[in-house]
C-alpha cells in the first residue's frame, strides 16, 4: 500500500501532540455522525447487503455491550455496540444495510458518509455465501473508499448445505483484503474473524484492495482531470478517484464536503494520524 504524503504543518507536530489532534478531530467527526467512541482503542464499521446476517454477527460479537437509537436528522436506525479482543477494545458500529453506496437512500448515504468521513480503523462486509456474486457489487465499492477492510462470508453452512464451496483463501488473493468464513448463527469462524479484525486494525496485515477497472474512455479523461484537481487541493486524499466519480455525478454530499471544509478535515486528520503512527527518527 502507498504511503501518504505528508503534510508540513502534520509533520511538524510532536508525536503526543499529532495522536492528541488525531484523537481531537476524530472524536468530532463522529459525535457529528452520532457516535461516541468512549475509551475504544479502535473503531470497526460493520457493512453488508440486506439479509446477510449482519445483524446476527453483530449480536455474537457485542453480546449486550450494545443499544440503538437513530442517526442525527434520519429516521435511519442505528446501533452500536463493544467489544474486547486481546486486550483492545472496539466500538462496533452496525451500518444500515443497503446495496450500494450511491446515496440513492438515507441508508445508503448514512453508509457511504460513515465509511468516507468516519474513516473506521476496519470495515467488515458481511456477504452471504449463498448468494457471494450479488453481494461483491457492495464489497467492490466499498473497498473503493477504503483500504482497511475484512471480509465476512457468513452462512457458509446454508452455501454448503445446497451443495456451493467457497475458497475463502483464493477470494482473499482476489480482493486484497481478509477473508473469513463463517455461520455466525453457530458461532463458527468468529475466532477467525476477531483476529482477521485485529491484524487489519493494529496494521499487522496491510491491505491491498481491488480496485475497480478504469472508467469507461468517455469518462477517463474528466477523470483524469478531476482526480489530478483533487490530488493538488487535497495532498493525501486516499480515494480520490471514488471522489471523484461521485462529483461527476453530482453527488450532493461530496460536494458539500467540499464546501463545508469536511474533505479538508478528513484529509488532515488521516495525515496526522499516520504521521503520529510513524516510529520516531533517532
Amino acid at each position: 500500500m502507498n504511503s501518504t504524503p505528508q503534510s508540513p504543518s502534520a509533520a511538524a507536530l510532536p508525536a503526543s501532540e499529532a495522536c492528541a489532534s488525531c484523537a481531537v478531530f476524530r472524536a468530532a467527526r463522529l459525535r457529528k455522525l452520532g457516535v461516541r467512541i468512549g475509551h475504544a482503542d479502535f473503531v470497526v464499521a460493520l457493512a453488508g447487503n440486506p439479509n446477510t446476517g449482519k445483524s446476527t454477527v453483530f449480536n455474537a460479537l457485542t453480546g449486550l455491550r450494545q443499544h440503538t437509537g437513530n442517526w442525527p436528522g434520519k429516521t435511519v436506525t442505528r446501533a452500536e455496540g463493544a467489544f474486547e479482543y486481546n486486550g483492545h477494545r472496539y466500538k462496533l458500529v452496525d451500518l444500515p444495510g443497503t446495496y450500494s453506496l450511491l446515496s440513492t437512500s438515507p441508508d445508503e448515504q448514512v453508509a457511504r458518509d460513515f465509511l468516507l468521513f468516519a474513516q473506521p480503523d476496519v470495515t467488515v462486509i458481511v456477504a452471504d455465501a449463498t448468494r457471494l456474486e450479488r453481494n461483491l457489487n457492495l464489497v467492490l465499492q466499498v473497498l473503493e473508499i477504503t483500504d482497511r477492510a475484512v471480509l465476512c462470508v457468513n452462512l457458509m453452512d446454508e452455501a454448503e448445505r445446497h451443495g456451493l464451496q467457497i475458497d475463502t483463501r483464493q477470494l482473499a488473493r482476489d480482493l486484497g483484503v481478509p477473508v473469513v468464513g463463517t455461520a455466525a448463527r453457530r458461532g463458527q469462524g468468529l475466532a477467525e474473524l476477531l483476529q482477521a479484525i485485529e491484524d487489519v486494525a493494529t496494521g499487522r496485515v496491510r491491505c491491498r484492495p481491488h480496485r475497480l477497472p478504469e472508467p469507461p474512455p468517455a469518462l477517463r479523461e474528466a477523470i483524469r482531470v478531476l482526480v489530478e484537481k483533487l490530488e493538488r487541493a487535497y495532498p493525501g486524499l486516499p480515494n480520490a478517484r471514488w471522489v471523484a466519480m461521485r462529483l461527476l455525478a453530482g453527488d450532493e454530499s461530496i460536494l458539500n464536503a467540499i464546501r463545508t471544509g469536511e474533505l479538508a478535515e478528513l484529509v488532515r486528520s488521516r495525515t496526522v494520524r499516520e504521521t503520529a503512527a510513524q516510529p520516531a527518527t533517532p
